[in-house]
């Protein structure tokens, strides 16, 4: 029968076809993974992955160098806004706090009513005291271990002041309870308040002097970068010329232009910048903490001065105080040896002779019971007098300390001054040399098309 025939051979042919359907399908399986792979070995490929790789790094390296700068002028600005100025605002709480005290204690000398001179300065350094201790605590955030040592002072400061004017009531009532009572507040003020603004100071003095080492060193992580960036857009530019015969990229060029141009910028602002912030360092912070703490001591050795006079004591322990704090004061400024003030420490040490020399006439005065003479020796208006020449030492720490902090605050102001237009212009060098990749790589990438 013709029809059963017909029949047979489609079967045949459509058992044919259904085995040779398999082995297509799965050549067509193993061809894709070839060709993928071909395509990613490919130059264009290779040339689009090297784009977006010097596309990245060029981005990064821009935006790490232009937030460096920008982060490193906002610490220095903050340092000069307001860490430096706190630690100067606690160095002049721990000076009014110290000259208080010892006005207080000289107008008890005069019996009676003290000289209005003594009383004016006494209001004038706790009226000093009270506005610094506002202009500090206003700097300090919630958490910081100086608003404690703040508080603390604040606390007792009226105390001290409530004090002194009982002593000051009753000794011109002419009671001699009024000794008394200013032995209280000067110890309250020797025990408490002033070795609560010293370690005030020493912490704020502590906050302003950590960030300038930093600033010393140049920002070494984000040049780094760049002379990385610099050396694969060499690399790429040098066999992109071998493999298209072709001398110069201009699109790379211009990216290697710009990135060079802020390599250099980087390094010449980073240099200036470190060579500023270290000269604050050597010629700024440490000749201001050395006034600093010559200035402490000579207001300390002072008010102990003026204490054994008030108590009539030769052999008293204000007596080796004394001597203990202006042996250190003249060892801070012989072994000055920085030129900013300069002038000022020659000028301390030799009024600090004349004053230990005067010092130990009130001695000798107060051994032979002749306090009248040592009173006047101690308080008298005579050039040759322990105050006058004490004024000398403190105006000749107090220039010294003025003519430090002018030098660190310009030294770390142009260190700032150098930054401030890096962060911006590394933006701006970003942007042109992430457009040169495009322009300089899409010509290359349309030829193979």
């Amino acid at each position: 029968m013709a029809v059963p025939e017909t029949t047979t051979e489609s079967t045949h042919a459509a058992d044919a076809r259904w085995e040779d359907a398999p082995p297509n399908r799965a050549a067509r399986v193993h061809v894709r993974p070839h060709a993928a792979r071909d395509l990613l070995r490919s130059t264009p490929a290779r040339l689009l992955a090297v784009g977006v790789a010097l596309l990245l790094g060029t981005v990064a390296a821009g935006l790490i160098a232009s937030m460096v700068a920008g982060e490193r002028k906002q610490d220095i600005d903050t340092l000069l806004s307001t860490t430096e100025p706190l630690a100067r605002s606690s160095q002049n709480l721990y000076a009014s706090l110290s000259v208080a005290d010892a006005a207080a204690a000289t107008a008890f000398l005069s019996g009676g009513v003290e000289p209005s001179e003594d009383r004016d300065r006494y209001s004038q350094a706790i009226g000093t005291a009270a506005a610094e201790l506002v202009a500090t605590s206003d700097g300090l955030p919630g958490d910081d271990q100086g608003r404690r040592l703040l508080t603390e002072i604040a606390t007792k400061l009226p105390v001290y002041t409530g004090l002194v004017e009982t002593a000051r009531t009753n000794n011109r009532a002419g009671n001699p309870v009024g000794t008394a009572y200013l032995a209280e507040a000067s110890a309250l003020m020797q025990t408490d308040l002033l070795p609560l603004a010293q370690a005030l100071h020493t912490e704020r003095a502590a906050a302003s002097l950590a960030p300038q080492s930093g600033f010393a060193r140049p920002p070494w992580f984000a040049i780094g970068l760049l002379v990385a960036l610099l050396a694969a857009l060499v690399a790429t530019q040098v066999v992109l010329s071998r493999r298209t015969r072709r001398t110069f990229n201009a699109g790379l060029l211009l990216t290697t232009t710009a990135m060079a141009a802020l390599l250099v910028w980087m390094l010449v602002a980073g240099i200036i910048s470190a060579v500023s912030a270290h000269e604050a360092v050597r010629q700024g912070s440490e000749p201001l903490s050395t006034f600093a703490a010559a200035r402490i001591l000579a207001q300390q050795a002072r008010t102990q001065e003026i204490l054994q006079l008030v108590r009539r004591d030769e052999k008293a322990e204000h007596a080796q105080v004394f001597v203990d704090d202006t042996d250190q004061l003249r060892n801070l400024l012989d072994n000055y040896s920085v030129d900013v003030g300069r002038d000022d420490a020659d000028r301390a040490v030799q009024a600090l002779d004349g004053w230990t020399a005067s010092h130990q006439r009130m001695i000798d005065a107060l051994t032979v019971g002749d306090w009248t003479a040592a009173a006047m020796t101690t308080v008298g208006s005579d050039p040759a007098t322990a105050a006058s020449q004490f004024d000398i030492v403190d105006a000749a720490l107090s220039d010294g300390t003025e003519a430090a902090r002018a030098e660190l605050r310009g030294d770390i102001s142009r260190s700032s001054t150098v930054l401030s237009a890096l962060g911006p212009g590394a933006l701006v060098l970003t942007v042109v040399a992430a457009i040169g990749i495009p322009v300089g790589l899409w010509p290359r990438l349309r030829e193979y098309q």
